[in-house]
């Protein structure tokens, strides 16, 4: 099977890795920077004995990337989906399944938009992998796997294909859902990211430089918790409108297995691979600011966020938690420029 992975951040180097290190498909790689990668990557995993992958090829021109690819996977950022798109949509062949690693930065919006009505479309409710790059085109960490994935299908007469292959590829347990919008609306990085992010700087302007960097996860406060349970609870009332199964995206406090703002903030910190993981800043004369041209917010608000607020307003979902933090984020994204 010919798979073509989308993107060279870090769930690409680490999707494109572990599944070329099975030598049962032929990957190559779509990226702007061809030039950096070598054909041999190295996912340093927690068992301790890395995965070694052999990419068929790296391009930085889409024609070649997926004009005989049976599976493009987009590891993506959300700024980035609708031009990757745009990309490749007239050299895919027909039946080729396009997807994404997460679903929750607009994918299948954008998809639906862009490509042919009868391509079939696949994305994830959340990632499949903790990532991150070691050195950019040759090795990646994988720091935690999820237990069980959950993934949607659309136009797809029979998907059940699809997750089997997928299911082997990750070797993870894949279970289907039944609308888009249960992997689109999801409340992890949409929700999870803001929440802290506000807690910790709503209250800073111009002039105001910090002198250390906390730990975004390992320092979680009950306040940030507290607003992710709230954001949390708008969405559940938005989902009750939607045509989704009740239950599909449990809330915060059913996933993270607790009960309370206190116990969420305590779980959150004590998650082993969370940990060591900084919040967002930049290096300042005299200390450090908010680096609000990060992914946490360039991300997280225009391209998870906003999704969830607009469709709220459109169904009438009264959500003054979301609508004050996504009104901070876009006001101190805004200032920046």
């Amino acid at each position: 099977m010919k798979i073509c992975i989308c993107g060279g951040g870090n769930l690409g180097h680490v999707v494109a890795g572990f599944i070329a290190a099975q030598k049962k498909y032929d990957v190559c790689l779509l990226t702007r920077h061809p030039e950096r990668w070598s054909r041999d990557i190295i996912v340093e995993s927690p068992e301790e004995v890395p995965y070694l992958g052999r990419l068929n090829d790296v391009f930085s021109d889409a024609k070649y990337a997926v004009s005989d690819a049976e599976i493009v996977w987009l590891c993506l950022p959300g700024y980035a989906i609708r031009e990757t798109l745009l990309q490749i949509k007239d050299s895919l062949q027909p039946g080729a399944a396009v997807g994404s690693v997460v679903s929750s930065t607009g994918f299948f919006f954008e998809a639906m938009d862009v490509l042919p009505a009868g391509q079939p479309l696949f994305g994830f409710q959340r990632v499949p992998f903790i990532s991150r790059v070691v050195e950019y085109g040759h090795r990646a960490r994988l720091m935690g796997y999820k237990e069980r994935l959950s993934m949607a299908v659309e136009r797809m007469a029979d998907p059940e294909p699809l997750r089997r292959h997928l299911e082997e590829m990750l070797r993870t347990p894949i279970s289907l859902l039944g609308s888009f919008y249960e992997a689109s609306l999801s409340n992890s990085n949409p929700l999870l990211h803001p929440s802290r992010l506000y807690s910790l700087w709503k209250d800073w302007h111009e002039g105001v430089v910090y002198d250390r960097v906390p730990l975004f996860y390992e320092e979680w406060t009950e306040e940030a918790a507290q607003l992710y349970i709230g954001m949390d609870g708008e969405l559940q009332q938005l989902l009750g409108v939607l045509p989704v199964r009740p239950g599909s995206i449990p809330t915060v406090l059913d996933y993270y297995e607790s009960t309370d703002a206190p116990s969420l903030a305590r779980k959150l910190r004590s998650i082993e691979a969370f940990k060591g993981i900084s919040a967002p800043m930049k290096k300042v004369e005299g200390g450090f600011v908010p680096d609000f041209h990060s992914r946490y917010f360039t991300e997280d608000f225009p391209f998870g966020l906003s999704f969830v607020q607009r469709l709220a307003r459109e169904k009438g979902i009264p959500s003054p938690v979301i609508d004050r933090i996504m009104g901070w984020g876009k006001s101190v994204m805004d200032a920046q420029g």
